[in-house]
Parts: structure tokens; C-alpha cells; sequence
């Protein structure tokens, strides 16, 4: 077994042990393999070991996955979208995770329109970024906006807003950062809550919780998360810098 594959066996099972602490199946729970930053044979590597869904950042970068041809894989993008860029990312991503502005909002519905294959007319899905810590470093819409970027991408065509994500501080003790991921849950169940009385139909996918990364995933599990995206903890240090 390679080194790659014995970190996923090892990352599937803290998934599924903090899932079943919680109450919840496994598969309640997704793992994003977080790829960025790794030679596209690490991606293959994970595959082979079974992983599907695979997480990149950069545009340039994921370009260069795409020609990999593998089976059955899903792509999100989770990294921060520039406007320009959405034009080559609609077509080829599952779930973007990291909308936070109305602009964008707008670019991706604008774009919608020129998906073809299997996702012509199919609308994009996404997630809405929420900064919850408020740090300026981050970034993400603000909790008391959420709603309402909420309520522009229900009112954009093309626009599918399938649940929230963020991204928390980083510490050293992973309880430090519960609270952070306790809120974007009550935060979501909130929205939920008002779309079931507006908007059932929008209620019912609503579902995602994007929180969680290779040091605090069995915090976020227990708070609900719905994908962690993991990337250290299975590829091991970026083999390279941002292209």
C-alpha cells in the first residue's frame, strides 16, 4: 500500500470514528482530498486508493487535472474566485465552495448559460462563504449578511446555493475553533428555517456544511460538517508554490 493510500485509510477513519461519536453515519460526512500544491501523480495515487472528490485552488493549476481523464471524479474549487476567472471554472467543477460577494453572484449566473456536455442547463452549485471569526485575513461574507447573499442567489438564474462553508483560525487546540463551527450550523439551520417558510424547495438542498480541515475535522464532524476538506494530513507538505 502506498503512503498516500495508508493516509486516506487513516483520514476515512477518523471521519467515521468522529461520525459515529456524534451519532451520525459516515456517510453523512464527505471527504474533499485537498490537492493543490501536489504533482498530479499524487492525485492518480489517491484514486487508485479510491478517493473521488478532490479539492483545488487555483485555476491555472486545475486546468492541468482536468487532462488527467479519470473516472467518476468530482472536482470542487474551494479556493477565493476571481470574476475573470468563472468562465473556466463552470463547466468543469461539481460545488464551488467559496462565493462571497454579490458580483460574483451575478458573474457565475452571467456564465451559467454556457455550460455544455451532461451540465447544459443544469444551474451551478455553490456555496456561500461566511467569515465567521471575522478575521481580515479571511475571506467571506459576514454572518449578519449571509441571508441576504442568501437571497441574491436564489434570485439569480444559473445559481444554485446548495448550503455554507468556512474557513476557521488556526490553533493549536481544535476545541478553540467549536464554537467558530457551531455557528455556521446554527447560522445555516436560521436560513433553512426562512427558506422552509418562503422557499421550500430551496430548504431542501440547503444541506451542506463545508467545515474542517486535517487538524480540526473531528470538531467539525461533531458540529455537523458535511465535507471536511483535507489535504496535509493525506499528501503531506505542498510539494510546490502556487502557480
Amino acid at each position: 500500500m502506498s503512503a498516500i493510500a495508508e493516509r486516506l485509510d487513516i483520514v476515512r477513519e477518523r471521519v467515521a470514528e468522529s461520525a459515529a461519536r456524534a451519532g451520525r453515519t459516515p456517510q453523512s460526512c464527505r471527504l474533499v482530498a485537498v490537492s493543490k500544491g501536489h504533482p498530479n501523480e499524487a492525485i492518480v495515487e489517491a484514486w487508485h486508493a479510491g478517493q473521488r472528490l478532490f479539492g483545488e485552488s487555483y485555476v491555472q493549476e486545475f486546468a492541468t487535472r482536468r487532462d488527467l481523464n479519470l473516472d467518476d471524479v468530482a472536482w470542487h474549487f474551494i479556493g477565493r474566485i476571481q470574476r475573470n476567472k468563472v468562465r473556466d471554472l463552470v463547466d468543469a467543477v461539481d460545488l464551488m465552495h467559496a462565493v462571497d460577494r454579490p458580483e460574483l453572484v451575478a458573474e457565475i449566473g452571467k456564465r451559467a448559460g454556457t455550460r455544455d456536455g451532461a451540465n447544459a442547463g443544469a444551474p451551478v452549485r455553490v456555496l456561500l462563504q461566511v467569515n465567521v471569526a471575522g478575521e481580515d485575513s479571511k475571506a467571506g461574507v459576514a454572518p449578519d449578511l449571509a441571508g441576504a447573499l442568501l437571497r441574491d442567489a436564489l434570485a439569480t438564474p444559473g445559481v444554485l446555493p446548495v448550503g455554507l462553508m468556512t474557513v476557521a483560525p488556526l490553533v493549536d487546540d481544535p476545541e478553540l475553533v467549536r464554537p467558530v463551527f457551531r455557528a455556521l450550523r446554527d447560522l445555516q439551520q436560521r436560513l433553512r428555517d426562512e427558506l422552509a417558510r418562503d422557499t421550500p424547495g430551496a430548504a431542501a438542498v440547503f444541506t451542506e456544511l463545508s467545515m474542517g480541515m486535517s487538524d480540526d475535522l473531528a470538531v467539525a464532524v461533531a458540529e455537523g460538517s458535511t465535507l471536511v476538506r483535507v489535504g496535509t494530513a493525506i499528501f503531506g507538505a505542498r510539494s510546490y508554490d502556487r502557480p
